[in-house]
């Protein structure tokens, strides 16, 4: 039976913990319970002792039944903590090491696997702090259930509202189950724009922030992956765990793929790798002058297509990123570079997917095909691994 540590932080949403403790028990889970000293101001310790059977932790100080220390005991104990809600504060003090209560003080002292399911004011959850702690702890390993958008308690309308108790519970239990399961894969992982230099000021690159490589690093590491990323330039944090190897343009990209894909058993081209570079980079500032200015466009190298051509027993991976035909143009990519699995995504509203912490995809291989919803792209970077397991179990 797992054992799962479940932390109730203090917000408006924390007396659906009641209702997140039971729908685990149902599941076969051992839930224990730690309380910030706010939640209690919400829903009674005593409450969840009586559906836990179990003491709840809310007093860092307090010695456990055995003379044990409790954030020490519980973080030991714990295959999973999962706190719902998360309120600000406490993403924050998770975020930067700071721990002053019974709830961060475990969070600091776990080496389990941590989701955590946010519940704010949508001012408050679009604040840049908080973005900002989000995308520290995400590259750090810990996993989210995204809030939902509706009708809050504070009578505003917006994103905010703690998620539905069905998707707290399932999100555990899909981290539960999915433990080490891509322990024996070695996986490069390829993210972000390539930046292709026009003059020493000016270049030629494309909207990617990427986030959806990202996620599927930090996807892989967390269920147990070596995994090096091989990113163009971004704006976001170095996953913990992975090794991160920075790049600019196609061919630096390409060179750095090639020499890593030597040993992966995966391989997945999440970057969107510019197609054509200009010929040459001018030595000094172009000067503006009257008229155009015409600039001479050279291919770069196709790594997807280099990759596929000697693919062997790797697993090879593509996105597709399509304005129109989507289905059609991603399904002939994948037939033409050799992948096993085509990842496609609609980018005609570019604001819905680019920078965006949210898209949906239709994961295309030789079986079939699969749409995946919106929603976060942690959830998609899972459902893509789920699926490689799938596919690599069924070729044995």
């Amino acid at each position: 039976m797992p054992t799962v540590v479940l932390g109730v932080t203090g917000c408006i949403g924390a007396y659906k913990a009641c209702e997140v403790l039971r729908e685990l028990q149902k599941r076969s889970v051992e839930v224990r319970v730690v309380m910030t000293a706010n939640a209690a101001r919400f829903v009674s310790p005593m409450t969840l002792e009586a559906l836990s059977r179990a003491p709840v932790f809310i007093d860092q100080f307090a010695l456990g039944e055995s003379s044990d220390i409790q954030h020490i005991s519980l973080a030991d104990a714990a295959e999973l903590l999962l706190v719902a809600p998360a309120t600000a504060n406490t993403l924050g003090k998770f975020a930067h090491g700071i721990a002053d209560d019974a709830l961060s003080t475990l969070f600091t002292a776990t080496k389990a696997p941590v989701l955590v399911a946010p519940a704010m004011n949508v001012n408050m959850f679009e604040s840049p702090a908080v973005v900002e702690n989000m995308e520290l702890l995400r590259a750090r390993g810990v996993a989210f259930v995204d809030p939902g958008s509706g009708y809050l308690a504070c009578g505003w309308l917006g994103k905010g509202r703690l998620a539905e108790v069905n998707d707290i519970v399932e999100a555990a239990m899909r981290v539960l189950a999915r433990r080490k399961d891509l322990a024996a894969e070695t996986i490069v992982v390829s993210a972000g724009p390539t930046v292709e230099d026009l003059d020493p000021v000016r270049f030629v690159s494309n909207r990617s922030s990427g986030k959806m490589g990202y996620r599927l690093a930090e996807a892989a590491r967390d269920r147990g992956a070596r995994v090096v990323l091989v990113s163009g330039p971004t704006s976001l944090a170095k996953p913990h765990g992975v090794e991160h190897v920075a790049v600019r343009s196609a061919q630096e990209m390409q060179t750095a793929i090639l020499a890593h894909a030597e040993a992966a058993t995966v391989v997945a081209m999440a970057a969107a790798v510019s197609d054509y570079r200009p010929a040459s980079a001018g030595a000094q500032k172009l000067k503006k002058a009257d008229g155009g200015l015409r600039v001479e466009m050279v291919r770069t190298p196709d790594i997807l297509r280099s990759l596929g051509t000697a693919k062997g027993s790797r697993f090879l991976i593509g996105f597709a990123a399509e304005t129109e035909n989507v289905l059609e143009s991603a399904r002939r990519k994948r037939l033409e570079k050799n992948a096993d699995l085509m990842v496609a995504n609609d980018v005609s509203s570019p604001a819905a997917v680019f920078g965006n912490e949210e898209s949906a995809a239709i994961l295309i291989d030789a079986r079939g095909e699969t749409a995946v919803a919106r929603g976060s792209k942690r959830v998609l970077a899972d459902r893509i691994w789920d699926r490689v397991l799938e596919l690599k179990a069924a070729r044995g």
